[in-house]
């Protein structure tokens, strides 16, 4: 039996790409996950793993839609190997049923895993020159000076009761909710 497997990050992003590439082929049975690729908790890929048996073709529309790194993705087809399924992915052109297919698959999990190095080794880079010419990363902490001057003015349309939480933020121009109520707590 053909299966897939699709699944993407968040509830907002579309499957259609890989479902309709699953119909394409002939896929029978198709599994989805709405949940990021960090997290190891895939509900519908577990209930794929119980669904699945022997002489099954597994397939996916790309490598990531099943793990983030190359000990995962390899130890993933080695149990599918166990259990005498082979695993497929479409955009990268990988089929396990062959010797080739399996080199293959080990060559892209490592280029996979290089090309994320890469980027995480570029984002470190980034922020330590920003700190090295005096930035800081994240939030910041507090409010900001312009928000210290506008406290008062908030604090007394807040109190008024007369005017919506939303029409305050987008007069004195707040961007979160968070952001609002410091200004009321300070």
């Amino acid at each position: 039996m053909l299966i897939g497997y699709a699944r993407v990050s968040k509830f907002e992003q579309n499957l259609d790409l890989q479902t309709d590439a699953f119909k394409n082929i002939g896929i029978e049975k198709i599994f989805v996950d709405k949940v990021s690729g960090v997290k190891t908790e895939k509900p519908q890929l577990n209930q794929l793993i119980n669904f699945i048996r022997k002489g099954d073709t597994l397939t996916v529309w790309r490598l990531d839609r099943i793990g983030r790194n190359t000990v995962g993705l390899i130890q993933f087809v080695n149990e599918l190997n166990e259990k005498g399924v082979h695993f497929k992915s479409l955009s990268e052109n990988i089929d396990t049923s062959s010797a080739s297919g399996k080199l293959i698959f080990q060559i892209f999990c490592v280029l996979a895993e290089h090309e994320r190095n890469v980027l995480i080794e570029r984002t470190n880079a980034g922020l330590k020159s920003a700190r090295a010419r005096g930035k800081k990363g994240g939030r910041p902490k507090g409010l900001t000076e312009k928000h210290k001057e506008i406290a008062p003015l908030v604090k007394e349309s807040y109190n008024s009761k007369k005017v919506p939480i939303e029409k305050i933020m987008k007069a004195f121009d707040i961007g979160s909710k968070t952001t609002f109520y410091k200004i009321i707590r300070s």
